[in-house]
């Protein structure tokens, strides 16, 4: 059995929310993020593209329904004992299966939380799980009762946050070794990847990001792939990643000269990332962590640049992104709290030069403040 972390440690999750379903008076929580399976049971897969949920009683009961293809991963990948399989064919209705389920573990006229914020949780899956328990049990919307305590991380998570970081690390180092005049995006992507998985690491939950030229200033992978010029800029933006704990980082590197512009720009990123991190620490929100971001950026001249966020939580995540709740943007409430692992990126797109500059790093919150993970230095880093 593939587990990654102690038998007490998933003990102590499961105590955890079924404590948070006791406070919201709730008698069963049906999971369809593969981030609550995983977290709570160590299920590993991408079948959560299709129909499939966890449902877990107030008593404790765990029963996964899922695909024939799930069956062995879930046995090798899980503790789950219990699991059931619904049938392909055509007009099956899985929401059915799940009916009985329900029915065995007595939750008529219950109240059942279902995690509606789910990439496998499609608005037609949505509409059928709706019809199929209308007038059977009341039901509420609880997509973020797992994700709230996924937030904070235990030890034997930050072992995995660590060791992606240094993937990332690792990932840097090929990214300037072969980053030059003439090479295509496809050989330096191709690079930091191989150094993450000979590393012992992952595919991400999203693509790596990269561009240049005119594409630099995009925030999105897109397929182009060119030879970068004699002089050229080149943003990146990746993650280490190790049993699926991300560790991201973002950078942009002028080719051959940098533009005076570009340096500005990345004093500015500097500067900003600087005041984030000064209000990156317990107590304070999210939202003032991206307010310091916002105010550096507006002050030096850069407010049609910079972005609306700076930044989200890391942890495990699945495809097809990264990017955890909660994200750092003006207003966010959130409660920074130590064991927090967020990513801060300072991006700026000036469309009028067509110049990009990035700076992204991540950062475990401590105790007294908070600790950069990657090691590899800030400077801008001209190739």
């Amino acid at each position: 059995m593939g587990l990654h972390f102690s038998k007490q440690e998933f003990s102590i999750r499961k105590k955890n929310v079924l404590n948070s379903m006791k406070q919201q008076n709730i008698d069963a929580l049906l999971m369809f993020r593969q981030e609550s399976m995983y977290w709570l049971t160590g299920y590993d897969t991408f079948g959560y593209v299709f129909f499939q949920t966890l449902v877990l009683d107030k008593s404790g009961n765990t029963i996964l329904l899922t695909r024939a293809p799930d069956l062995r991963q879930a046995q090798n990948t899980s503790n789950i004992k219990d699991i059931r399989i619904w049938v392909d064919k055509d007009g099956i209705n899985p929401t059915d299966d799940l009916k009985l389920i329900l029915e065995e573990l007595d939750l008529k006229n219950k109240i059942v939380g279902v995690e509606y914020e789910a990439y496998g949780m499609t608005g037609r899956n949505a509409l059928r799980l709706n019809k199929s328990l209308e007038n059977y049990c009341n039901v509420e919307d609880q997509s973020e009762l797992i994700t709230k305590l996924r937030v904070v991380k235990s030890n034997e998570e930050l072992v995995y946050v660590r060791e992606a970081a240094q993937l990332a690390d690792r990932a840097l180092d090929e990214a300037w070794k072969y980053t030059r005049a003439g090479v295509n995006e496809a050989k330096i992507l191709a690079e930091m990847q191989r150094a993450v998985l000979e590393g012992g690491g992952d595919y991400p939950a999203n693509e790596y990001i990269i561009g240049s030229g005119n594409n630099a200033l995009l925030c999105r992978y897109q397929a182009e792939k060119r030879n970068l010029s004699n002089t050229d800029q080149l943003s990146l933006e990746w993650a280490g990643a190790f049993k699926h704990y991300h560790s991201a980082m973002f950078r942009t590197i002028p080719i051959g000269k940098a533009d005076p512009k570009h340096i500005k720009m990345h004093e500015a990123c500097i500067e900003a990332l600087t005041n984030c991190v000064k209000t990156l620490v317990p107590g304070k929100t999210a939202g003032k962590v991206f307010d310091a971001h916002a105010k550096t950026f507006d002050n030096l001249g850069f407010n049609k640049a910079r972005m609306n966020a700076c930044g989200y939580s890391l942890g495990s995540t699945f495809s097809p992104n990264w990017m955890d709740w909660p994200m750092l943007y003006t207003g966010n409430p959130y409660v920074i709290s130590p064991g927090n692992v967020f990513f801060m990126h300072m991006i700026l797109m000036d469309s009028d030069n067509n110049l990009a500059m990035n700076l992204g790093e991540t950062y475990l919150v401590t105790e007294k403040g908070n600790e950069r993970l990657g090691k590899q230095k800030l400077d801008l880093v001209v190739l």
